[in-house]
């Protein structure tokens, strides 16, 4: 058993939760992540900033930009996933990004880093499976799941690539487009999720446009996984080093959401 896979109990869906390193500075970003621990979220998704974030809408560009422009560096966000550990031992950490920071001094340096600051897994947005060897090798050596993204375009005969070589969890992109407030109908993400669960035994989590208690419980009902991000980094970009306070009482209320959801379902 690994953190990511003690993250996804069979009884109830994971709340997995998203924010971007150094927004709105690295000194900040601790008590953003303690907040959301303290709220409840069992899967943490940190965003390494890019200058070209070409999956995400307007809220988390502009996470990128302040994080940027405030100089956070692949070295802050290592410090940051490092020192994270040491304060949360069993919270599963996932960096979030692009493929240019992740191999820029290349893959087998970025696996051992992101390993030996205790991360548990990569999503790469912009490394499709059909081009792995880019970094899917480098990361299994060192015992760092690679996660995949699935999309509402990801058919039968594409899926099994998707599958190849991925492990932690399948992130089910719910909506054809970036992120922000846009949301899929729920029935769409329900046959969805049912299509990915009988094609593999990793956990699915779904994600972009979940904003609200009621989006988070109902897709807890039938998904592995409710991922929130852009409507968390939006608290950021209003409260910024204050943000903690008001995103504690946020993942508080989804937390409870997708905890009840499957209780309230029998």
């Amino acid at each position: 058993m690994t953190r990511l896979s003690n993250a996804f109990p069979k009884d109830r869906a994971a709340l997995v939760c998203f924010v971007t390193a150094g927004d709105p500075n690295a000194a900040a970003t601790p008590a953003i992540l303690d907040a959301l621990v303290t709220g409840g979220a069992d899967v943490i998704e940190l965003g390494m900033p890019f200058t070209d974030p070409m999956a995400d809408g307007p809220a988390i560009q502009a996470a990128n930009l302040r994080s940027l422009g405030a100089g956070t560096t692949t070295a802050d966000i290592l410090t940051i996933a490092r020192d994270f550990r040491a304060r949360h031992p069993n919270v599963p950490l996932v960096l979030m990004g692009y493929a240019n920071p992740m191999l820029r001094r290349g893959a087998a340096w970025f696996a051992n880093a992101a390993r030996d600051a205790g991360v548990d897994g990569v999503i790469c947005v912009d490394t499709p499976p059909e081009e792995d060897a880019a970094l899917g090798p480098a990361l299994r050596a060192s015992g760092v799941d690679l996660i995949r993204l699935a999309t509402p375009t990801t058919d039968g005969a594409r899926l099994p690539t998707v599958l190849g070589g991925a492990s932690g969890f399948l992130y089910y992109v719910s909506v054809a487009g970036i992120t922000g407030k846009q949301q899929a109908a729920q029935t769409s993400i329900e046959e969805a999720v049912a299509r990915l669960k009988a094609a593999t035994d990793l956990p699915v989590a779904v994600g972009f446009g979940v904003r609200t208690p009621e989006q988070a419980e109902a897709i807890a009902r039938v998904a592995d996984g409710v991922v929130v991000g852009s409507a968390i980094v939006e608290l950021i970009g209003k409260h910024g080093a204050d943000a903690p306070g008001a995103i504690t009482p946020y993942i508080q209320s989804l937390s409870a959401a997708v905890r009840a959801a499957r209780k309230e379902s029998k």
